[in-house]
């Protein structure tokens, strides 16, 4: 294989990945930045206090001094952000360290400490290179993510290195130790649960006896794929389709789309970019095939989908999405919280695009931060460890549903659907019953083996060990 086509096989698999087992939002299309440089101020009234939303003091001064913990000095917290932003050109989670970070410190730091954030560039496989980077110099993994991100499980374990994940991917890492999660869900549960059950037996019950599901043909995905396999035939819905497209992309998408037509499928589940997924759309759309509904994930929520997408497009068909209990940014005006992070970008990362995976980030951002605020001067891992599993029902300050973060392996709770329309994406008619989201929800077991997430045991580590 030529080195050009591996490339572009790399860069699509980081696009299914993201799409098939996490989120993703649009690139914003941006040089990566520095995210410890104070972004000059523009527009918009930020004050520079230590609360956000309903959380008080954050952050704050202080007058710390000695050195409690590596990556710790009396006057920074050094902290690693992984990114595969070399390979995906994706600054979000830079972004998102930039905008929180210059905040943050701009009121005081964390008891007067200033956080030192370093975005540690994955390249997509190079996750353990990273991980043993950080393992040498940071405090803590925050408010970051890596496609193939199951690669540094065993070395971060082994260095006894916490991680406040803006995301996870893969199984061996999802719920794995030493992980403090904002993202609603365990590895024993599928995600998803409540979203499809909302699907095929209350809005589109038709749709149950022809789902069809395309995926792109990754080794990372191929888990999604079996997992969703196995829901579907766990509710007796009836797989009318099922295919695989190749990652190094598809100059015509007319064959797949006949063949959906043929199969007469009415809803489809589609793990992929969602530049395929437009494409597929418009022939669709071109042969006057309108589904039920179309699982367009959450990699498809944002402005750069609608836009390759077309009223037209968006118009004959259903697009949804869950987006995994976060408040809706279209909604910011109903959200104080969320309006707060618009905002703060808008001041200290300004022209970034906030996506969903950097909203994420920020929650991840906000609970490492009350978490090392509550250790006092004495900031050690243990302590941030352990102060952030109490956090029972965690919101970000308001930006997402509640999140049980002492539980490591529970099924969602909330959920929340977004609607792709010619006027922007909005909150789908899913009867919500908490605010923007629908709680009590539907829930899965997995039955299938899927493997195990990281442990301590796994590299003859215990939690004892964690200073």
């Amino acid at each position: 294989m030529r080195p050009q086509r591996t490339i572009t096989a790399l860069t699509m698999v980081a696009a299914l990945c993201a799409a098939g087992c996490s989120t993703r939002g649009d690139s914003p299309g941006r040089g990566d930045s520095e995210p410890g440089e104070k972004a000059a101020a523009t527009a918009g009234t930020v004050v520079a206090s230590g609360d956000f939303g309903d959380l008080k003091n954050v952050c704050g001064p202080g007058d710390p001094s000695g050195s409690p913990a590596q990556g710790v000095t009396g006057k920074e917290i050094h902290v690693g952000v992984m990114s595969d932003v070399g390979l995906s050109k994706n600054t979000e989670f830079g972004d998102a360290a930039k905008a929180f970070t210059s905040w943050c410190n701009e009121a005081g730091g964390i008891n007067g400490r200033k956080i030192v954030p370093t975005v540690r560039d994955t390249r997509m496989l190079e996750v353990r290179q990273r991980v043993d980077e950080a393992c040498r110099a940071d405090f803590a993994l925050v408010g970051g993510g890596a496609g193939l991100d199951g690669l540094g499980v065993k070395d971060r374990l082994s260095c006894l290195l916490p991680d406040f994940p803006a995301q996870t991917v893969q199984h061996v890492n999802e719920g794995s130790e030493l992980q403090l999660s904002i993202q609603a869900g365990g590895p024993s549960y599928f995600r998803y649960a409540g979203f499809y059950d909302w699907l095929i037996k209350e809005a589109y019950p038709h749709s149950a006896d022809a789902v069809g599901i395309i995926s792109g043909d990754s080794p990372v995905t191929r888990t999604s794929l079996d997992q969703r396999t196995e829901y579907f035939k766990a509710r007796h819905v009836k797989l009318a389709y099922s295919d695989l497209y190749p990652t190094s992309g598809v100059t015509n998408w007319t064959p797949y789309a006949q063949a959906i037509k043929d199969k007469k499928v009415k809803g489809l589940v589609f793990m992929g970019d969602f530049t395929s997924l437009a494409k597929l759309e418009q022939e669709l759309t071109a042969m006057n095939y309108k589904l039920d509904w179309i699982d367009a994930n959450s990699n498809a929520y944002g402005p750069a989908f609608l836009e390759l997408a077309g009223p037209r497009v968006l118009a004959a068909q259903n697009n949804l999405a869950d987006v995994s209990g976060i408040h809706p940014m279209e909604k910011a005006s109903s959200s104080p919280a969320t309006q707060q992070v618009l905002d703060l970008f808008d001041r200290y990362a300004h022209g970034a695009k906030v996506t969903l995976p950097a909203v994420k980030a920020f929650s991840a951002w906000l609970l490492f931060a009350k978490s090392a605020t509550a250790c006092g001067e004495k900031l050690t891992r243990r302590c941030v460890h352990d102060a952030a599993r109490k956090e029972t029902a965690w919101t970000g300050g308001g930006i997402q549903a509640p999140v049980n973060v002492s539980v490591q392996d529970s099924p969602v709770k909330c959920m929340n659907i977004e609607k792709a329309t010619p006027d922007g994406w909005q909150p789908a008619d899913f009867a919500p019953n908490r605010g923007a989201y629908r709680c009590g929800i539907a829930s899965y077991r997995f039955t299938g083996d899927y493997g195990e997430p990281g442990t301590l045991a796994s590299v003859g580590k215990s939690l004892a060990e964690l200073k």
